[in-house]
Protein backbone atom coordinates (compact mmCIF):
# COMPACT_ATOMS: atom_id res chain seq x y z
CA UNK A 1 0.00 0.00 0.00
CA UNK A 2 1.02 3.21 -0.65
CA UNK A 3 1.15 6.17 1.99
CA UNK A 4 -1.45 7.80 0.22
CA UNK A 5 -3.86 4.77 1.03
CA UNK A 6 -3.05 4.65 4.26
CA UNK A 7 -3.67 8.05 4.98
CA UNK A 8 -7.02 8.02 3.09
CA UNK A 9 -8.35 4.93 4.92
CA UNK A 10 -7.31 6.93 8.45
CA UNK A 11 -9.38 9.85 7.21
CA UNK A 12 -12.79 7.28 6.04
CA UNK A 13 -11.70 6.23 10.22
CA UNK A 14 -12.37 9.49 11.21
CA UNK A 15 -15.47 11.82 11.15
CA UNK A 16 -16.32 13.39 8.25
CA UNK A 17 -14.95 17.27 8.45
CA UNK A 18 -16.03 18.76 5.13
CA UNK A 19 -14.55 21.44 3.79
CA UNK A 20 -11.42 21.01 6.30
CA UNK A 21 -8.51 24.00 6.36
CA UNK A 22 -6.94 23.21 9.91
CA UNK A 23 -3.64 21.99 10.57
CA UNK A 24 -3.62 18.49 9.83
CA UNK A 25 -1.80 17.56 6.80
CA UNK A 26 1.21 16.24 5.08
CA UNK A 27 4.49 18.12 6.45
CA UNK A 28 7.34 15.99 4.79
CA UNK A 29 8.10 12.75 2.31
CA UNK A 30 6.45 11.44 -0.28
CA UNK A 31 2.36 10.20 -0.11
CA UNK A 32 2.73 8.01 -3.44
CA UNK A 33 6.22 5.93 -1.91
CA UNK A 34 5.34 2.44 -1.27
CA UNK A 35 4.71 2.30 2.78
CA UNK A 36 7.16 0.07 4.43
CA UNK A 37 5.65 0.06 8.11
CA UNK A 38 3.65 2.83 9.97
CA UNK A 39 4.85 4.30 13.72
CA UNK A 40 2.48 6.19 15.61
CA UNK A 41 3.89 8.52 18.10
CA UNK A 42 2.47 11.76 19.69
CA UNK A 43 5.53 14.44 18.47
CA UNK A 44 7.94 14.05 15.68
CA UNK A 45 10.59 14.69 16.98
CA UNK A 46 13.89 13.78 15.90
CA UNK A 47 14.28 10.60 18.41
CA UNK A 48 11.46 9.46 17.12
CA UNK A 49 12.27 10.06 13.37
CA UNK A 50 14.98 8.42 13.63
CA UNK A 51 13.40 5.45 15.46
CA UNK A 52 10.93 5.32 12.74
CA UNK A 53 13.84 4.67 10.90
CA UNK A 54 15.51 2.16 13.02
CA UNK A 55 12.23 -0.06 12.37
CA UNK A 56 12.12 0.96 8.87
CA UNK A 57 9.20 2.74 8.79
CA UNK A 58 8.55 5.46 6.37
CA UNK A 59 5.31 6.80 7.23
CA UNK A 60 5.00 8.43 10.71
CA UNK A 61 1.60 9.53 11.61
CA UNK A 62 1.78 12.16 14.67
CA UNK A 63 -0.46 14.08 16.55
CA UNK A 64 1.91 17.19 18.02
CA UNK A 65 3.58 20.39 15.57
CA UNK A 66 6.34 19.44 13.37
CA UNK A 67 8.03 22.67 13.37
CA UNK A 68 7.81 24.96 16.17
CA UNK A 69 4.59 26.78 15.17
CA UNK A 70 1.23 26.81 16.49
CA UNK A 71 -0.59 26.76 12.82
CA UNK A 72 1.96 24.13 11.98
CA UNK A 73 2.86 24.47 8.51
CA UNK A 74 4.81 22.36 6.62
CA UNK A 75 7.84 24.67 6.53
CA UNK A 76 10.01 26.73 8.54
CA UNK A 77 8.43 30.98 8.60
CA UNK A 78 10.28 32.62 11.21
CA UNK A 79 11.81 36.06 10.26
CA UNK A 80 15.25 34.44 10.83
CA UNK A 81 16.93 31.06 10.02
CA UNK A 82 16.32 28.45 11.72
CA UNK A 83 19.43 25.31 11.77
CA UNK A 84 17.49 23.54 13.79
CA UNK A 85 14.57 23.37 11.43
CA UNK A 86 17.23 22.51 8.29
CA UNK A 87 18.58 20.16 10.15
CA UNK A 88 15.46 18.04 11.10
CA UNK A 89 14.37 18.51 7.36
CA UNK A 90 17.59 16.89 6.20
CA UNK A 91 16.81 14.32 8.47
CA UNK A 92 14.09 13.56 6.60
CA UNK A 93 14.57 13.58 3.27
CA UNK A 94 17.71 11.71 4.26
CA UNK A 95 15.46 8.49 6.24
CA UNK A 96 12.72 8.90 3.32
CA UNK A 97 10.04 9.29 5.91
CA UNK A 98 6.59 10.58 5.25
CA UNK A 99 4.85 12.26 8.21
CA UNK A 100 1.24 13.00 7.93
CA UNK A 101 -0.40 15.09 11.36
CA UNK A 102 -3.50 13.80 13.04
CA UNK A 103 -4.94 16.01 15.28
CA UNK A 104 -8.15 17.69 14.77
CA UNK A 105 -9.75 14.31 13.71
CA UNK A 106 -8.43 12.38 16.03
CA UNK A 107 -10.41 14.79 18.69
CA UNK A 108 -13.60 15.18 16.63
CA UNK A 109 -14.36 11.51 17.78
CA UNK A 110 -17.54 11.18 20.55
CA UNK A 111 -15.98 9.50 22.52
CA UNK A 112 -12.64 11.93 21.87
CA UNK A 113 -9.77 9.92 19.81
CA UNK A 114 -7.14 10.62 22.09
CA UNK A 115 -8.65 10.97 25.57
CA UNK A 116 -10.05 7.40 25.07
CA UNK A 117 -6.90 5.65 24.57
CA UNK A 118 -6.05 7.55 28.16
CA UNK A 119 -8.58 6.01 29.96
CA UNK A 120 -8.00 3.05 28.39
CA UNK A 121 -4.78 2.36 29.18
CA UNK A 122 -4.29 4.22 32.84
CA UNK A 123 -6.89 1.39 33.22
CA UNK A 124 -10.00 3.57 34.05
CA UNK A 125 -12.51 2.84 31.00
CA UNK A 126 -14.88 1.18 33.75
CA UNK A 127 -14.29 3.78 36.07
CA UNK A 128 -15.39 6.30 33.43
CA UNK A 129 -18.83 8.49 34.03
CA UNK A 130 -19.42 10.95 31.58
CA UNK A 131 -23.15 11.57 32.62
CA UNK A 132 -21.86 13.31 35.22
CA UNK A 133 -20.81 16.69 33.65
CA UNK A 134 -21.44 18.37 30.35
CA UNK A 135 -18.18 20.59 30.82
CA UNK A 136 -16.64 19.74 27.38
CA UNK A 137 -13.30 18.07 27.32
CA UNK A 138 -13.63 16.74 30.66
CA UNK A 139 -13.16 13.16 31.74
CA UNK A 140 -14.66 12.24 35.46
CA UNK A 141 -13.76 8.63 36.69
CA UNK A 142 -14.55 7.68 40.39
CA UNK A 143 -11.53 5.69 41.31
CA UNK A 144 -10.71 3.47 44.49
CA UNK A 145 -10.27 5.63 47.32
CA UNK A 146 -6.41 6.58 47.20
CA UNK A 147 -4.16 9.06 48.88
CA UNK A 148 -2.88 11.78 46.21
CA UNK A 149 0.49 10.40 46.69
CA UNK A 150 -0.63 7.07 46.29
CA UNK A 151 -2.05 8.44 42.61
CA UNK A 152 0.87 10.66 42.01
CA UNK A 153 3.16 7.39 41.99
CA UNK A 154 0.68 5.13 40.09
CA UNK A 155 0.47 7.94 37.55
CA UNK A 156 4.07 8.56 37.63
CA UNK A 157 4.33 4.42 36.43
CA UNK A 158 1.74 4.34 34.54
CA UNK A 159 3.10 7.58 31.86
CA UNK A 160 6.91 7.17 32.93
CA UNK A 161 7.66 10.15 33.72
CA UNK A 162 10.88 11.49 34.94
CA UNK A 163 8.81 13.54 37.62
CA UNK A 164 5.27 15.17 38.84
CA UNK A 165 4.59 18.71 39.88
CA UNK A 166 1.32 18.73 41.68
CA UNK A 167 -1.18 20.49 44.08
CA UNK A 168 -2.33 19.40 46.90
CA UNK A 169 -1.93 17.53 50.39
CA UNK A 170 -0.45 14.34 49.83
CA UNK A 171 -2.15 12.24 52.39
CA UNK A 172 -5.87 13.74 51.36
CA UNK A 173 -7.88 10.96 50.47
CA UNK A 174 -8.98 10.81 46.83
CA UNK A 175 -11.22 8.88 44.37
CA UNK A 176 -13.41 11.51 42.30
CA UNK A 177 -11.04 11.87 39.72
CA UNK A 178 -11.10 13.84 35.96
CA UNK A 179 -9.22 14.10 33.25
CA UNK A 180 -9.48 17.74 31.11
CA UNK A 181 -8.48 19.88 28.32
CA UNK A 182 -6.11 22.96 28.54
CA UNK A 183 -6.32 25.60 30.96
CA UNK A 184 -5.56 28.49 28.76
CA UNK A 185 -7.73 31.89 28.44
CA UNK A 186 -10.79 31.43 26.04
CA UNK A 187 -9.80 27.80 25.28
CA UNK A 188 -13.44 25.11 24.50
CA UNK A 189 -15.89 27.00 25.86
CA UNK A 190 -15.50 31.37 25.80
CA UNK A 191 -17.59 32.90 29.03
CA UNK A 192 -20.47 34.52 27.69
CA UNK A 193 -20.92 38.48 27.48
CA UNK A 194 -22.64 40.00 30.87
CA UNK A 195 -21.64 40.23 34.30
CA UNK A 196 -21.32 36.35 34.86
CA UNK A 197 -18.18 35.01 34.53
CA UNK A 198 -17.70 31.41 33.03
CA UNK A 199 -15.34 30.18 31.41
CA UNK A 200 -13.51 26.65 30.86
CA UNK A 201 -11.70 27.06 34.09
CA UNK A 202 -14.70 28.71 35.94
CA UNK A 203 -17.06 25.79 34.83
CA UNK A 204 -13.99 23.27 36.07
CA UNK A 205 -14.47 24.81 39.15
CA UNK A 206 -18.09 24.90 39.41
CA UNK A 207 -17.21 20.73 38.89
CA UNK A 208 -14.99 20.74 41.94
CA UNK A 209 -17.41 22.54 43.86
CA UNK A 210 -20.69 20.10 43.74
CA UNK A 211 -21.43 17.93 46.01
CA UNK A 212 -19.42 14.69 45.49
CA UNK A 213 -17.56 16.58 43.22
CA UNK A 214 -14.04 16.53 41.43
CA UNK A 215 -11.46 16.28 43.85
CA UNK A 216 -8.52 15.76 41.63
CA UNK A 217 -8.18 17.59 38.22
CA UNK A 218 -5.46 16.45 35.38
CA UNK A 219 -4.84 18.86 32.51
CA UNK A 220 -3.53 19.07 29.71
CA UNK A 221 -1.45 22.70 29.24
CA UNK A 222 -2.21 25.08 32.42
CA UNK A 223 -2.38 28.44 33.74
CA UNK A 224 -1.88 29.35 37.39
CA UNK A 225 -3.92 32.26 37.93
CA UNK A 226 -7.39 30.75 38.31
CA UNK A 227 -8.12 27.33 39.10
CA UNK A 228 -5.04 25.64 39.87
CA UNK A 229 -5.17 29.08 42.78
CA UNK A 230 -8.45 27.94 43.64
CA UNK A 231 -7.23 24.46 44.11
CA UNK A 232 -4.10 25.52 46.40
CA UNK A 233 -6.47 27.00 48.73
CA UNK A 234 -9.20 24.32 48.34
CA UNK A 235 -5.89 22.16 49.70
CA UNK A 236 -4.76 24.99 52.36
CA UNK A 237 -8.69 25.48 54.01
CA UNK A 238 -8.28 21.19 54.65
CA UNK A 239 -10.47 20.04 51.47
CA UNK A 240 -9.70 16.83 49.64
CA UNK A 241 -8.74 18.94 46.74
CA UNK A 242 -5.70 18.48 43.99
CA UNK A 243 -3.85 18.95 40.78
CA UNK A 244 -1.40 16.60 38.70
CA UNK A 245 0.36 18.51 36.34
CA UNK A 246 1.36 15.54 33.95
CA UNK A 247 2.22 17.86 31.45
CA UNK A 248 -0.11 18.27 27.52
CA UNK A 249 2.33 15.63 25.92
CA UNK A 250 2.49 13.70 28.87
CA UNK A 251 -1.37 13.42 29.05
CA UNK A 252 -1.90 12.24 25.52
CA UNK A 253 0.75 10.16 24.96
CA UNK A 254 -1.57 6.96 25.01
CA UNK A 255 -4.04 8.04 22.47
CA UNK A 256 -1.34 7.65 20.22
CA UNK A 257 -0.69 4.27 21.19
CA UNK A 258 -4.31 3.49 21.07
CA UNK A 259 -4.24 4.76 17.54
CA UNK A 260 -1.48 1.54 17.18
CA UNK A 261 -4.30 -0.83 18.30
CA UNK A 262 -7.14 0.21 15.39
CA UNK A 263 -4.77 1.11 12.72
CA UNK A 264 -3.55 -2.25 11.82
CA UNK A 265 -7.40 -2.95 11.19
CA UNK A 266 -7.68 -0.49 8.36
CA UNK A 267 -4.33 -1.73 6.63
CA UNK A 268 -5.60 -5.08 6.23
CA UNK A 269 -2.16 -6.59 8.10
CA UNK A 270 -0.22 -5.75 4.96
CA UNK A 271 2.34 -3.21 6.58
CA UNK A 272 3.72 -3.18 10.15
CA UNK A 273 2.47 -0.71 12.38
CA UNK A 274 4.38 0.36 15.96
CA UNK A 275 3.73 2.40 18.51
CA UNK A 276 6.42 4.92 19.66
CA UNK A 277 6.64 6.68 22.54
CA UNK A 278 7.42 10.20 22.52
CA UNK A 279 8.81 10.50 26.06
CA UNK A 280 8.57 12.90 28.99
CA UNK A 281 9.53 16.39 27.47
CA UNK A 282 10.88 17.35 31.40
CA UNK A 283 14.05 16.85 33.21
CA UNK A 284 13.77 17.33 37.32
CA UNK A 285 17.30 18.31 39.28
Amino acid sequence: MKNREIIERILQYHPAMPDYQGCDGYKSGDPDAECTGVVCALVPTVEVIRKAAALGANLLVVHEPIYYMTPDFPQWRGPFENRVYEEKRALLRQTGITVWRDHDHLHAHRPDGIFTGVLKYLGWETYYHPETTKVPFCYPCDLLPTTVAELRRFLMEKLHLNGLRYIGNPDAMVSRVALCAHLYPGGFCPSPPGDVYADYATLLIGEMEKENGIEVLIPGEIIEWDILSYIRDAAALGKNKACMNIGHFNLEELGMRFMADWLPDLTDGTVSVTYVPTGDIFRYG
